[in-house]
This record gives C-alpha cells, structure tokens and sequence, in this order.
C-alpha cells in the first residue's frame, strides 16, 4: 500500500463553498492505481487544499489487484475513508449496506449539477434511483487493431463482425511470435466474457421477468465457447489467461497482439509507444443478429457515511467534477467526460477516439450496462469471473458448465433483488 500525504501552505478564495474547520483531515482512497494516474490526482487536491486553508488531503493508492479486498477490509476493520474512487460494480454493495452518503441533496445548490450530461446522472444514480457517486467518466469497449500486423497478415481492415474477428485472429497467429487478440483471463476479464455473452445472444436482457437469468442460453454458452476455442486454438497467448489490464496492453503496443478491445484508458499507455498512424479504434465487432453490446462501465467518487467530515467531503467531490478538473482527469485518464459538450475538445476527435462515437451514435451498437445494481455483482465480477473463466479457458471445465453456475448465482441474486422491491 502506498500513501502520500498532502499538506496545503496556499491560502486563497474558496471556490466550492465555505472554507472548512481548520485542521480537517480528510482520507482519500484510490483503487485504479498507476504512478502516472496518482500525480495527476496530486495536482487536483493540491489545488483543492489551497482553496481550502486547514485542510490536508490523505490519500491511500491501492494496487488494483488487491483494491476489492483491501478496501472492504480498511472498512470492515474500521479504517473508513471519507472519499473513495468507487468503480460501478462495487457501488450496489456499499449502497445497500447503507454505507454511503446520497449526494443529491448537495447537489441542488451546487452549480455544476447542471453541467453533467445525462449519461454522469443516469449512472450516477444507478442503484435505488439515489445519486451515491458523481462519475468521472466512462469507459466503453472498442477495438484496437494494430496496422502493420493486419497488413503483414494480408487483412485489409479490422473485423466488422465476430465471424471476421475469429478468422482474422488465427491468420495473424500464423505470423513467427505474433497472436491475433490480447484475451484478458485474469483480474477484469469479466467485460469480455459477459460482452461476448451478450453478442451471440444478440440482445442484453440479462434477465426474464421472473428473475431468471439467460447466462445458461445456448447461444450465452456459444460466447463463451468462441474465448474458449480462440485460446485452446491458439489465437491468443497461452499465458494471457492470467493477463490483467496492464499485461493486454503491454501486449498490444510490444506487437504481440494485432487486438485489443479496451476502453479509451488503454491509450494513455499505448499513444506513448506506438506511432498514431499504425493503430486505430475499431467499432466491436457485430454479432449473428447484426448487433453489438460493448459494455459501458464507469467510476466516480463516493462518500462514506461514517465520515467525520461530511461537509469538506463533498466539497472534495465537488472539486473533483468540477468541469475544469474532470477535462483534465478526463484527457489523461482516458474516458468519456461526463459534462455537456466536453466531447467536443479536441482531445476526442481524430482516428483513434472514432469507435467509441460509432458506437455512441449508430443503433447496431448498444453500450450495455452490467447487472452492478445487484450487491453480488462485485464478488462475481473480482472473484468468480476471473477463476471460473481461467477454469474454463484450461480445460478444467466446460463452457456450458461455467455459464450454468453463473446463471443460478445471477437468478437467485436478481430475485432476491426482486422480492426486496
């Protein structure tokens, strides 16, 4: 665990509201972890402390790895942070522990609620209609595709549908030390079995009226199965089923992978290393119905209620996404701002943002929203998905049986969902 304490000299004109009770300490923690990410953060609470004489900003940097059990053991030890980084599939448990504050009350007399687009309070306000976190952005799926690679392979462009993506994939895997998609089979892996769920079942109706979840449909089965035969295959490499998020990228701008489908994050590390004109952002491919369903995550920040500082805490938040930060957060971070008409920064126009807003703007693709609402989407999400799917791309267990056991963990979570309602 790495912490780094702030302290403020700076004193000037609050921006936000009335500056807080000197000597205020408030705890910061951070769960998507990089050196690069983390000085950014700096330079955004130091601006905050100097609008806010008296008070310091601790911030806690977890490993991302770890982040889902680190943190729910700061808290159940007591060790609870006043604000947190809260990715989308962990707010329905904190929420329906009551553990959070609901920030709408805050939010009518601040001035920038008016500036966040519909997607920062639709989200937001994801479980039980209650806004527990601002977002800071979205991260959506596309494809990355490597040029060189695809021309090296005699590939004219990307795929355009999941048939192309298979057979693509195994002609770039016939290149000496070169696989055709970086598979992500370990921390995060969920996004991409679920989303290839959803494309061969051409619909993301994760459940029936009853509660009764499709994850065991045949054609549920048949997504899985496709991951399946493109690593058993080889069309991917043979250690990615323990790939996390920095090992695809790394797999992807080293060339040894041709695709990658990763949310705009990824080109923070990949503009570094690679040349803009050998690699591009590909819309996913489109499934058997001619739809596709690239998930839509997001992450924002939270406030505890066991808070002592509940004030400066929002005030904090507020600061965070503020126009001004959340661009800068935004450009650097690699996601979809969350204000009105940010988008049309020159930061998000050119070549490689072009997926994502075909797959904002055309009907063939639908951003699709996980189940997080549900308080057992977390411990599927960092626990059963990334060790029931390594069992599966092993050989240990069969698609169907994996697909099965997820579908009675999700039924009986939605009906129980259900029933409280």
């Amino acid at each position: 665990m790495m912490r780094q304490i702030y302290l403020s000299s700076a004193l000037a004109t609050a921006l936000l509201a009335t500056p807080a009770t000197a000597d205020t300490t408030l705890q910061l923690v951070e769960v998507i972890t990089s050196p690069q990410r983390t000085e950014v953060l700096e330079g955004m609470i130091k601006k905050f402390e100097a609008a806010h004489p008296g008070v310091t900003v601790e911030v806690t940097s977890l490993p991302w790895g770890q982040a889902f059990e680190k943190l729910a053991t700061m808290v159940q030890g007591g060790q609870i942070p006043d604000v947190v980084e809260m990715p989308d599939r962990w707010l329905a448990l904190y929420a329906g522990n009551d553990q959070l504050v609901d920030l709408g009350p805050y939010m009518q007399s601040w001035d920038g609620a008016a500036e966040l687009n519909e997607r920062a309070v639709q989200y937001g306000s994801y479980v039980r209609d209650t806004m527990y976190m601002i977002p800071y952005g979205f991260y959506l799926r596309a494809m990355f595709w490597n040029k060189k690679l695809f021309e090296q392979a005699g590939l004219d462009g990307p795929p355009e549908t999941l048939e192309e993506f298979v057979a693509d994939s195994a002609a770039i895997s016939k290149l000496e030390g070169k696989y055709g998609y970086c598979l992500r089979g370990g921390t995060g892996g969920a996004n991409g079995y679920v989303m290839m769920m959803a494309n061969m079942m051409g619909h993301d109706d994760y459940f029936d009226a009853e509660g009764n979840s499709s994850f065991a449909s045949p054609e549920a089965v048949k997504g899985l199965q496709l991951l399946v035969d493109m690593y058993q295959q080889g069309s991917v490499p043979r250690d990615s089923v323990n790939w996390g998020f920095n090992e695809i990228v790394a797999g992807f701008y080293s060339g040894t992978c041709a695709m990658l489908d990763q949310d705009p994050d990824a080109l923070i590390a990949i503009a570094e290393r690679m040349d803009k004109d050998d690699f591009a952002v590909a819309p996913m491919p489109l499934g058997p119905a001619g739809k596709s369903f690239p998930t839509i995550g997001y992450a924002g920040w939270a406030a505890f209620k066991a808070s002592a500082h509940p004030e400066e805490s929002w005030q904090l938040i507020a600061h965070l996404s503020s126009r001004e930060s959340n661009l800068e957060w935004a450009k650097f971070v690699g996601v979809i701002p969350i204000h009105k008409g940010a988008e049309q920064d020159p930061a998000f126009q050119g070549e490689q943002f072009a997926g994502w807003f075909t797959e904002m703007n055309d009907a063939r693709w639908k951003p699709t929203v996980m189940p997080t609402y549900l308080e057992e989407f977390a411990y599927f999400a960092d626990v059963m998905a990334v060790q029931n799917g390594q069992e599966m791309l092993l050989g240990q267990r069969t698609a169907e049986e994996v697909a099965t056991e997820w579908a009675d963990y999700f039924t009986a979570a939605q009906k129980k969902w259900l029933e409280a309602r």
